[in-house]
């Protein structure tokens, strides 16, 4: 995955949200692509030279040329075409649609585009059929793409529909090889969140397996995204969630994750365990937290599970990974620490892993399936077991940090085998 090798390929993103614009940053930093061609689906501002200047500045990362070169850096744009809709940023031509918004009218065969990154949050039903008239994903394939990323989960409407055969959820250094390419054309790279818990929980399900793993349980203190209003907005007709039209300036908001389903689907062995995910937004920009709760059966060593075997196991999982995903630290850091730390999927805080052992009673007359003739062959029916409960926190930067820069992984892992 060096820089420069994508042998004159171009890149394809439709939206031009905060996933949509950092993945252009991060791919203009990257140089794999010669040339990105960039979806708006609409008019912005007055001209090109407005578009330029909402690219080049950013709220939480500042300036494009100093998050890549430094703070004595100068702009990266120049040659701003406006009949052509083209700029050169960095050596990278980037090209900007502002006609259509359907996926299945951007003619992306035009472009020559074969590799497309749909950050909408838009098209998330991989079963709609491409003419679909709400839009669809593979309206992309229509178009002229081979291959979609999808920048969120899937999420199919109709709930008798399977997932299509050429779709699939992956996260880099937990089951990227589940892609085939010789058979899947729309590829989801699940969420910031479910990208983070997949490299919290995969470390102790190796080391513990699910059979030990008694029930897990997860909340993320979730930085505010583009969903969320500045101030309360009166919701939209059907929508049951009133809490999200709520400011997200003045308010800890309680709302929902899909990250305990999307697990599943990246790490099948989730399928044994009991698991609860809850999210909480917050009034920051960006980098969450995932407070992971685990209750682990202990063996009659003598010896329980403490916060020393937990950071070892971490260490150990940190050092052995090759692409530095997972990260180890027992510093003290606060949120602001961990913005734009790259390729970070999480950074186990492990100054805060905390444990406590204590035995659980069990009335086995009360447990089903156990007859009453073998209870009545105990001298005692009610058994005491050691459980550990563990409590691990593991930062992401939700935006640039963690998961752009690991969807930008993925889209450089499929580019190379196109």
């Amino acid at each position: 995955m060096t820089a420069g090798s994508g042998k004159g390929m171009k890149l394809g993103i439709n939206g031009f949200g905060r996933i949509g614009k950092l993945t252009a940053w991060h791919h203009i930093g990257r140089k794999y692509f010669d040339e990105i061609v960039v979806n708006i689906g609409r008019e912005a501002g007055t001209s090109l030279a407005d578009i330029a200047h909402y690219l080049e500045r950013d709220s939480t990362y500042g300036l494009l040329h100093g998050f890549l070169y430094g703070c004595r850096s100068a702009s990266l744009i120049s040659e701003l075409n406006e009949d052509s809709g083209t700029m050169t940023i960095d050596g990278i031509k980037v090209r900007f649609l502002r006609a259509f918004r359907n996926p299945a009218e951007l003619d992306w065969r035009a472009h020559d585009i074969k590799l497309v990154v749909d950050t909408t949050g838009q098209f998330l039903d991989p079963t709609l059929p491409p003419d679909h008239t709400a839009g669809s994903l593979r309206g992309h394939l229509e178009s002229g793409a081979d291959k979609v990323i999808v920048s969120a989960p899937f999420k199919i409407k109709d709930k008798k529909q399977l997932m299509c055969p050429d779709a699939v959820t992956t996260i880099m250094g937990i089951n990227g090889n589940d892609y085939d390419p010789r058979r899947h054309q729309l590829i989801s790279g699940a969420s910031c969140t479910t990208t983070c818990l997949a490299h919290m929980m995969k470390p102790l399900l190796n080391y513990f397996g699910p059979k030990k793993i008694l029930s897990a349980s997860m909340a993320t203190i979730h930085a505010a995204t583009g969903s969320q209003e500045v101030l309360d907005r009166l919701p939209r007709a059907g929508k049951t969630d009133l809490r999200k039209n709520r400011s997200i300036m003045n308010n800890i908001i309680l709302t929902t994750t899909a990250a305990a389903s999307a697990l599943r689907l990246v790490i099948p062995e989730m399928e044994e365990i009991g698991f609860i995910a809850e999210s909480i937004r917050i009034p920051t920009s960006t980098v969450s937290l995932i407070i992971l709760v685990m209750n682990l059966q202990e063996e009659l060593t003598g010896k329980f599970i403490d916060r020393d075997l937990i950071g070892q196991i971490y260490s150990q999982a940190a050092s052995d990974d090759p692409n530095g995903y997972l990260i180890y630290t027992e510093q003290q850091n606060v949120s602001g620490d961990i913005i734009g730390m790259p390729r970070a999927a999480t950074v186990i805080e492990g100054h805060e892993t905390h444990t406590r052992t204590a035995e659980v009673t069990i009335d086995l007359a009360k447990v089903p399936g156990i007859e009453k003739d073998i209870i009545s062959l105990l001298q005692d029916a009610v058994v005491r077991v050691p459980v550990t409960q563990a409590v691990i926190y593991g930062w992401y930067d939700n935006e640039m940090g963690s998961y752009v820069n690991i969807l930008g992984d993925r889209t450089v892992s499929i580019a190379e085998d196109l």
